[in-house]
């Protein structure tokens, strides 16, 4: 079946490559999705970057490219953020120029109308790395506090990622405010699109370090001083346990939500997708939330808009060794929400299963050793990975399960949003069926609700 991989409700380019979402904003009332392209071919090029719009958060319209690579002083438009100044729509982004030193310097696009941008005449608005720093040195994210503009900047100093903090009035003139933050040595050698924002009186840092051993991507919570200026770090977190989760991107809509978007990646693998002609999607929108001083994450309510017909609501009882709990359940797109209660038996839980269960992408949760697991072993094209999210910390709780499905994709909202999980999986069309079932003895599920999802 053509094109059977492209997501229905996730966004993804109309064909080449995606990686990076940029520039997220909403200006004058509409979401605007800016992300890393090649409009060439499925897999990563000369980047430009691409363009979408929503009013929803779901239903989104594509725009023309809003920046080529197209100046001297680039072979390649790297990833930014955007602003509002006034009604100019400012896109701020690391122009990346191969065989030229500096390599990476920070431009200015400007736009009155959202659509169409000029660059700025006078750029880089800063010409490279400070002394010390390696030429990695990109993806600046610019926010406003008190009476000044700020951006962080990804860089790399003796191996070991950080984030530079620069500040300017205008957008245009910016100085070098100082080292913000580093890695305390085991936090990758160059940290990649940052963001630094507050959520709920909580300074966050988000980044995605190359070369982390433990992590891909990090929130970091700490105290900030903007005037030393420095960050420091209290204590960091993975911010979602998939292997295809990376260099997301937070903004803040008009009603004060904070809102995550990330690339679903496609590094790795041959993956039918490529031979449609495209490569790479972003998740479902987040709202970001503090519980308990840790970040968290849950789709947006717009979600609501995706429902198209609930197919199943209430109680469930889960006999030991009966595997066909959710008998009459199909579909490539759904929501599957429900709660685990505590100090229960093993559960399992199968996804997009074959008629033969041959193929299945595999949920359990043991409560002896609480561990909450996702096997890819079985799940069809792709690489046969297997992740386990141990919840030992959280006492003996219920356990809250949300999980979106979307043909080739997989997001989990584990335990009110605290883990998540995101992923690829490639089955057959024809793996659409689902079981859950207990082992040891009986479990009762008290709140199962399954809905269909697409767009209307």
């Amino acid at each position: 079946m053509q094109d059977y991989y492209r997501p229905v409700y996730h966004f993804t380019p109309r064909q080449g490559w995606m990686n990076d979402p940029n520039g997220l904003i909403q200006f004058r009332g509409t979401y605007h999705a800016f992300y890393q392209h090649n409009p060439y071919a499925p897999k990563w090029g000369p980047m430009h970057w691409g363009h979408a719009a929503s009013r929803d958060l779901v239903h989104w319209e594509h725009l023309p490219i809003a920046l080529y690579p197209d100046q001297d002083y680039e072979t390649g438009c790297f990833s930014g953020s955007a602003v509002d100044n006034k009604g100019e729509l400012t896109l701020v982004y690391t122009a990346h120029h191969d065989g030229r030193s500096p390599r990476e310097t920070q431009c200015l696009a400007l736009s009155r109308d959202g659509i169409y941008f000029n660059k700025y005449e006078k750029n880089p608005v800063i010409g490279g790395a400070p002394a010390g720093y390696s030429e990695e040195f990109r993806d600046p994210k610019v926010f406003h506090h008190g009476e000044t503009w700020y951006s962080v900047v990804g860089c790399a100093r003796e191996n070991r990622g950080g984030v530079l903090l620069y500040r300017s009035k205008n957008l245009r003139q910016w100085d070098l405010a100082g080292r913000f933050c580093e890695s305390s040595g085991d936090q990758g050698i160059m940290w990649e699109c940052p963001n630094f924002f507050e959520i709920d009186g909580a300074w966050v840092l988000l980044v995605s370090p190359i070369d982390m051993e433990k992590a891909r991507t990090i929130f970091i919570t700490g105290e900030v001083d903007f005037e030393k200026p420095v960050f420091t770090q209290k204590r960091w977190r993975k911010a979602d346990y998939g292997y295809d989760f990376y260099a997301p991107q937070v903004f803040t809509d008009d009603r004060g939500r904070r809102i995550l978007f990330s690339w679903m990646d496609l590094w790795k693998g041959d993956f039918s997708t490529l031979t449609d002609g495209w490569a790479g999607a972003l998740t479902f929108p987040r709202e970001l939330f503090l519980e308990n001083g840790v970040v968290c994450q849950r789709p947006v309510e717009e979600l609501a808009l995706l429902r198209k017909k609930e197919l199943f609501s209430g109680p469930l009882s889960l006999l030991p060794g009966k595997r066909n709990n959710l008998s009459g359940i199909e579909g490539d797109c759904l929501e599957i929400a429900f709660t685990i209660p505590k100090n229960e038996a093993f559960l399992t839980m199968y996804l997009r299963a074959s008629g033969d269960r041959k193929e299945k992408t595999v949920l359990s949760w043991d409560p002896s050793s609480r561990m909450f697991s996702l096997d890819k072993g079985h799940s069809g094209i792709g690489r046969p990975e297997k992740i386990n999210i141990p919840l030992k910390e959280d006492g003996e709780n219920d356990i809250d399960l949300r999980i979106l499905i979307d043909r080739s994709s997989l997001e989990l909202f584990l335990y009110g949003g605290k883990y998540t999980v995101t992923n690829w999986i490639f089955p057959q069309p024809s793996s659409f069926f689902y079981d859950i079932f207990a082992e040891g003895r009986e479990i009762s599920i008290p709140d199962m609700r399954i809905f269909e999802l697409g767009l209307g």
